[in-house]
């Protein structure tokens, strides 16, 4: 076993429409495959793909919590759940953050996409208001609060789904 995570899975394909992107994911077989539409939300899996995190923010003055200066949302969201208008879209420059929680998964269930043993991460990202959930590519072990930086899978082993972001020690 490496002393880095590896995936076991295989890039899924891509079909635009316009600017949004269908998924098409061969879980059970050609005959099985799920198409999945991520909409709004293309932006942050094309990010993603190119080794770039984009989040969302909300810059309406009206917002009775942001009030035109709201934080970074990661996941992102296409529309503000306070005030319910449209996000805009944000790059996260040199992603870093620390671990807020985490678990230790030693025994995966039916269909998991990630080599067991790891650890499936809570990071709070320098600069963004929520936390996102991912996982870590070390396998060493961590402590609540040990600093991390995004690390993406991109070109060839992009596999178009929120695996493509991860996190290493920094």
């Amino acid at each position: 076993m490496s002393d880095r995570v590896q995936l076991k899975t295989a890039p899924s394909r891509i079909t635009a429409t316009a600017d949004v992107w269908v998924l098409h994911l061969p879980r059970f077989g050609e005959e099985g495959t799920h198409f999945h539409t991520y909409g709004m939300l293309t932006p942050y899996f094309k990010g993603l793909a190119e080794g770039r995190l984009m989040a969302t923010l909300c810059m309406n003055r009206g917002c009775p919590v942001g009030r035109g200066r709201g934080e970074k949302w990661l996941p992102p969201r296409a529309d503000c759940p306070d005030c319910h208008q449209p996000m805009v879209w944000q790059e996260v420059v040199n992603p870093q953050g620390y671990i807020y929680t985490y678990t230790y998964v030693e025994r995966g269930g039916a269909g998991l996409e990630i080599e067991c043993p790891y650890y499936q991460i809570d990071v709070k990202i320098e600069g963004v208001g929520t936390i996102v959930k991912s996982y870590l590519l070390d396998r060493k072990p961590i402590r609540i609060g040990d600093r991390v930086r995004a690390r993406f899978r991109t070109g060839k082993e992009a596999t178009h789904t929120c695996l493509d972001l991860c996190f290493e020690l920094a």
